[in-house]
C-alpha cells in the first residue's frame, strides 16, 4: 500500500528521533535480563502508545491500520525486541480491553494512566495445565458478596514483575463452561498476589513472571465487561496481539534483511563477495519472500479487522507465516555471517534467541493450522 497520508507518514518518521537511544546497548541489556526503564521513558516520549485509543483519555485516536504502519517501523529501527515486546504487552493486555469493554468508573481510575505509560500493565492468562487451550484453566473467582475472591496459577505473563495491573482471566465456581469465563482488571500489588520472576531464552528486557493467586480480593466493579465476556474479550485481546507484535517484526526481518544484504556483498572469499555464492543469495531471497508474505498476511489482516469483520483465519495465517518467516531469517543471518553471527556482540544470536519464542507465544504455530483446519471445515 503507497497511498498513506502525510500525517500517517510524519507519525511514522517522527519515530525515528528515538532509534538510536532505544537500541543503545541493547545486547547488554539483553544479558542482564532487566527491563530498561530509561528507554520505556523515551517509548513513552514518543506518543506512540497513544496511537489507538481514544483522544477524550489521551490518545491519538488513530485506526489499526495507522497502528501497524508506525509499529512496522519502529521494528525496523529498534534493535531491543524485548522492549517493543513489552510496549505491545502495555497496549493489548490491559489498555484496549479496558477502553473497548472497561466501565466509565474503571476508565477514569486507570485508562489515561495506561495510555500514557505511567503505569504499566499486563495480562494473566496462560496457567502451567492451560496454555493455547485456555479454556482449560483452573484458576477461580468465587462470589463472596461486594467481591469476587480469584484462586490459582498463572505463568509466562509478560509484563509482571514490572506491572501496576493486571488483567486476569478466571472462570466463576461453578460454572465450567465458556459462560463462566471472565476478566478482572486486578492492581498488581493487591494482598494475596505473589510473582516469580521467569528467566528465559530470549527477550531478556521483557520480564516474565509466574503469578500466584492465594484468596485475593477483587472488587465486583472490577470486572472487565461482563461476567461470562472473557472470551469474547480474549478474543479481541489476541487478534490486535498478534497485529502489534508481529508488524513489529516484519520490521525487523527487513532490517535483518539488508544487514544481510549489505554484508553478502562486502564479504569475499575466494575472491568474490559471498552474495555471488547461490547458497548465500538464496537464504536472502528467501529472508525478501518472508518479509513480503508476511507484510502481506498483517496489512491485509489490518484492513479487514479495520471494517469490523471477522478475522479469525486471517489472524492465525498472519501469525504463522510471520512467526516462522522471522525464525528462518535469523537462523539465514547467523549462518549469512558465518562466526560473526555466532557471537554475542553482532546481536544476531540474540534476534536467533528471541525468534525461537515466536512460534510458541501468542497461540503456538500447531494450534494456528488447527484453527484454520477448523475453519476450512476439516
Amino acid at each position: 500500500m503507497s497511498d498513506w497520508t502525510d500525517e500517517q507518514k510524519e507519525l511514522r518518521k517522527n519515530l525515528e528521533q528515538y532509534f538510536e537511544a532505544l537500541s543503545a546497548g541493547h545486547v547488554e541489556d539483553d544479558v542482564a535480563g532487566t527491563f530498561p526503564r530509561e528507554k520505556w521513558d523515551l517509548i513513552r516520549q514518543s506518543g506512540v502508545i497513544k496511537l489507538p485509543f481514544d483522544e477524550e483519555w489521551g490518545g491519538l485516536g488513530k485506526d489499526v491500520l495507522t497502528m501497524v504502519y508506525v509499529l512496522e517501523h519502529l521494528g525496523y529501527g529498534c534493535r531491543d525486541q524485548g522492549l517493543t515486546f513489552s510496549l505491545a504487552t502495555q497496549i493489548v493486555s490491559v489498555a484496549l480491553p479496558l477502553q473497548r469493554f472497561g466501565s466509565d468508573e474503571l476508565k477514569e481510575r486507570y485508562l489515561a494512566k495506561l495510555i500514557d505509560g505511567e503505569i504499566m500493565g499486563a495480562h494473566a492468562i496462560s496457567e502451567p495445565e492451560a496454555g493455547s487451550d485456555a479454556m482449560a484453566m483452573s484458576s477461580v473467582a468465587s462470589d463472596d458478596g461486594d467481591a469476587w475472591v480469584i484462586n490459582g496459577l498463572k505463568t509466562y505473563c509478560t509484563g509482571g514483575p514490572v506491572a501496576d495491573v493486571l488483567t486476569v482471566y478466571a472462570k466463576l465456581e461453578g460454572q465450567e463452561n465458556q459462560a463462566g469465563f471472565t476478566a478482572f482488571l486486578v492492581e498488581a500489588d493487591t494482598d494475596g498476589i505473589s510473582m516469580r520472576d521467569l528467566p528465559k531464552m530470549g527477550l531478556g528486557t521483557s520480564p516474565m513472571a509466574e503469578i500466584t493467586f492465594d484468596n485475593v480480593r477483587v472488587p465486583k466493579e472490577n470486572v472487565i465487561g461482563k461476567e461470562g465476556a472473557g472470551f469474547f474479550i480474549l478474543e479481541h485481546v489476541m487478534t490486535w496481539e498478534v497485529l502489534c507484535i508481529f508488524v513489529m517484526m516484519v520490521g525487523e526481518m527487513q532490517y535483518r534483511m539488508e544487514r544481510c544484504i549489505d554484508f553478502a556483498k562486502k564479504r569475499k572469499a575466494f575472491g568474490e563477495p559471498i552474495g555471488k555464492n547461490q547458497y548465500v543469495a538464496g537464504m536472502i531471497v528467501d529472508q525478501k519472500l518472508g518479509v513480503e508474505n508476511s507484510r502481506k498476511h498483517l496489512y491485509d489482516t489490518a484492513r479487514l479487522f479495520l471494517t469490523r469483520r471477522y478475522v479469525t483465519t486471517e489472524v492465525s495465517m498472519a501469525k504463522l507465516v510471520t512467526s516462522e518467516a522471522n525464525l528462518q531469517s535469523a537462523l539465514s543471518a547467523v549462518q549469512i555471517f558465518g562466526g560473526r553471527g555466532y557471537l554475542r556482540e553482532y546481536g544476531l544470536e540474540k534476534d536467533l534467541r528471541a525468534a525461537v519464542g515466536a512460534p510458541i507465544y501468542s497461540g503456538t504455530d500447531q494450534m494456528q493450522r488447527v484453527r484454520i483446519a477448523s475453519m476450512l471445515g476439516l
